[in-house]
């Protein structure tokens, strides 16, 4: 496991820096490698690239549809519900 200053650094780290550099270059709607290929192409698990996967989810940034993928996210459209502030 690779060092960082604070410690070892956790397998998903590594798999979400690699997907959030991947997203960059893609725009919104465009596949996300599956949780088989990315743990082949990391070397990890599949509960590790899941939970990668999981936290670009949670940021809003990947969507996946149940039985064809992931998906680079389409931007939030102003006053949408996800968006709003409670207060």
């Amino acid at each position: 496991m690779p060092e960082t200053p604070s410690g070892p650094r956790a397998p998903y780290m590594d798999v979400l820096d690699a997907l959030l550099d991947e997203i960059k270059g893609k725009q919104p709607g465009d596949p996300i490698p599956s949780e088989t290929v990315l743990s082949q192409r990391h070397g990890v698990a599949r509960m590790t690239a899941r939970r990668a996967l999981g936290i670009l989810r949670e940021r809003g940034l990947i969507e996946t549809r149940w039985g064809k993928g992931s998906f680079v996210a389409h931007p939030a459209e102003p006053g949408d519900e996800s968006e709003r502030q409670d207060g």
